[in-house]
């Protein structure tokens, strides 16, 4: 009979102040996870654990900590991680209702620590917005505006604002000027509701964007809430060819610098990854499309706008350490500036030359090793 080692919320809890790695797993399935969950759990269903717990923890040292809400998942969870090699894992002690009556504080939805900040930036940033109505009034006006949805290019064509372009939130500093005809030009940036067009305004806003920048308040919720109706299966997309200033990209750098975001050789980044106490992710914040045509080997696709606003499902490890890498020096630097703000040791690569982005394609989901095999 199996039997398991137990950690307390407290102790978790001091764990995240003192910055110490760890990871506070929820195995339920995604919609019970929405239902309420500590703010800095991670989600990583049972019936996806094997498929991405290699990505998302790579380090088998780790201190995991698994939890469900009664359902006996974790116990499943913790035989199955032990299997594949991971040597410090433990069951939260009472599971989720433990986490409550230790006095925790539970949050619904998912992203929950991302949006949180988000909500925190436009508060302390007073970062401007315009609500639907107004934004129509400007399209009616026949005034010039460009309109850029924040998010990924499928949820652009789902749904979007009309007349509005696609780029994503890590893409908005270094494209944003190729689409604008003068510095006067209003730009709104959308999401379908707030965190991405808050941080991808208040981007445009610390990378020095002359133009008068707000976000679409609620983003297309708000649109449809307003009786305004959306368009779909649009396919307006940035220039990939467009690129900032090279005043723009002195501003970005110099905004990463004061947010934090150190600047690395690939050296540094090799003695951080050969570490034995240390996660060191690597991500490669530029599109898809470009991380498939050429990357730096070892790193993860995590185009910026997303890895900001999801920075749980990338990034599972409390306390890791993240280094970005892109080809322009623009969207590692603002993409750091986000997640050093976020309380993340942030570092990114310096200039990479094509012939270091060598390995091609997407690497295939790795499996832990010494899985066992299921019938």
């Amino acid at each position: 009979m199996s039997t398991y080692a137990y950690r307390q919320a407290a102790g978790i809890r001091q764990a995240l102040l003192d910055r110490r790695e760890l990871a506070l797993i929820d195995v339920r399935e995604e919609a019970d996870f929405a239902t309420a969950h500590p703010l800095f759990a991670v989600n990583l269903p049972l019936s996806k654990l094997e498929l991405e717990v290699r990505r998302r923890i790579p380090r088998f040292t780790t201190p995991l900590t698994v939890y469900d809400n009664g359902e006996g998942l974790a116990e499943i969870a913790i035989e199955r991680l032990r299997s594949w090699g991971y040597q410090d894992v433990a069951l939260l002690a009472e599971g989720l209702a433990g986490w409550r009556r230790s006095g925790g504080e539970l949050f619904q939805d998912v992203n929950s620590a991302s949006k949180a900040f988000g909500e925190l930036v436009e508060s302390v940033r007073h970062t401007p917005s315009l609500s639907a109505q107004e934004v129509q009034a400007l399209i009616d006006s026949r005034q010039e505006v460009v309109i850029v949805d924040a998010r990924r290019f499928d949820e652009y064509q789902t749904m979007s604002i009309p007349g509005s372009i696609s780029v994503p939130g890590g893409e908005l500093a270094l494209r944003v000027e190729s689409l604008t005809p003068s510095p006067q030009t209003p730009v709104i940036v959308n999401c379908a509701g707030r965190t991405r067009s808050i941080i991808g305004t208040q981007s445009l806003i610390n990378a020095g964007v002359p133009n008068p920048v707000h976000a679409l308040r609620n983003g297309t919720i708000g649109w449809t809430l307003a009786g305004l109706t959306l368009a779909h299966q649009q396919q307006r997309q940035y220039d990939p060819s467009a690129r900032a200033s090279g005043a723009r990209a002195a501003e970005v750098a110099h905004f990463a610098e004061r947010a934090g975001v150190a600047v690395i050789d690939e050296a540094t980044l090799q003695r951080w990854q050969q570490q034995s106490d240390r996660t060191t992710f690597l991500f490669d914040v530029r599109s898809p499309e470009e991380y498939a045509a050429g990357h730096y080997p070892g790193s993860l696709s995590a185009p910026g706008g997303q890895l900001v606003q999801e920075t749980d499902h990338f990034a599972s490890v409390r306390g890791a350490r993240i280094v970005l890498l892109d080809d322009d020096g623009i969207r590692a630097a603002i993409t750091g500036s986000w997640l050093a703000q976020m309380g993340w040791e942030t570092a990114r690569l310096s200039a990479l030359s094509t012939s270091q982005l060598s390995e091609r394609g997407v690497p295939a989901a790795e499996v832990p090793p010494g899985r066992r095999r299921r019938r």
